[in-house]
């Protein structure tokens, strides 16, 4: 147990999710490290990289100092540069390489989280040399292995633990982007609403309002006269709001009810992940 509760969900989710990725990594022969996954440009073994390299920063541990290939077509601003160091740094390893790093990574960080005293509020190393507060940075860790669970399961095809704890704090954080998306990015007009139907192992129903000032909020009251209604199932939402997938792909899998143009501008600005 971590001593504040708002860090024990997060730490509660992160290890759920690390723990079924080293589960799911584990008996994986050669080849299948090499396994495209849904997320741009990286490979089964380039997502664990990247799982790693996160964690160790969390540690403390040192970058590694590592030139990238300048072919790197998915890598194209400081942010995915930075995210690629970890990983290209990682390419030529073994699966035991990878496999055993992995292990004693989720060691180390484990028994961090146990001995974790800091408060919520304490400033924490980030990406891009910056800070965030610790809390902050084990929600940010907890919503991307989930989102990476998911990725390696997609490319494996073992799916499961889309209703884990890390798909609630996925949920959660994927709702509080909505009122940019709707109001700022895809231009809702004023005192208008936008709803958001969806289902499957996550379920939830939320109204995007946009006010007279054109400022966007979101809450779990249905509006009675919606300028849109999206109604898609759960894995269709997080894939589409993570950049796993592009609208037209799956508008097979989305019902759209009211505006035809200010649903495509919607969906068009959906993804908040690169």
């Amino acid at each position: 147990m971590t001593v504040h509760p708002s860090l024990q969900t997060y730490a509660d989710a992160w290890t759920h999710s690390i723990e079924s990725i080293a589960e799911l990594v584990k008996p994986l022969v050669e080849g299948e490290w090499n396994r495209r996954t849904p997320c741009p440009g990286w490979s089964v073994r380039d997502i664990v990289s990247h799982v790693i390299g996160m964690e160790c920063e969390q540690l403390g541990d040192p970058r590694p100092i590592h030139t990238l290939p300048r072919d790197l077509y998915h890598v194209q601003n400081d942010h995915q540069r930075y995210m690629e160091m970890q990983v290209d740094v990682r390419r030529h390893h073994t699966a035991p390489e990878m496999t055993s790093e992995l292990e004693y990574t989720l060691i180390r960080r484990m028994r961090q989280l146990r001995n974790e005293s800091r408060a919520p509020e304490t400033m924490v190393r980030a990406p891009l040399g910056a800070e965030q507060t610790l809390e902050l940075a084990l929600h940010m860790r907890a919503f991307d292995v989930w989102v990476h669970e998911q990725d390696l399961r997609t490319a494996l095809g073992r799916p499961g633990n889309l209703d884990s704890p890390g798909a609630l704090v996925v949920r959660d954080t994927l709702l509080a982007g909505l009122p940019k998306v709707v109001a700022k990015d895809a231009g809702a007009p004023p005192n208008s609403a936008v709803v958001l139907d969806v289902h499957g192992p996550v379920e939830f129903l939320r109204t995007v309002r946009v006010d007279g000032d054109g400022r966007g909020s979101v809450d779990g009251a249905p509006s009675l006269g919606p300028a849109v209604t999206l109604a898609m199932d759960w894995e269709t939402y997080y894939r589409l709001a993570c950049g796993r997938v592009r609208p037209h792909a799956v508008e097979d899998r989305i019902k759209i009810d009211g505006d035809q143009e200010l649903a495509a501008a919607i969906l068009k600005h959906f993804a908040l992940t690169p």
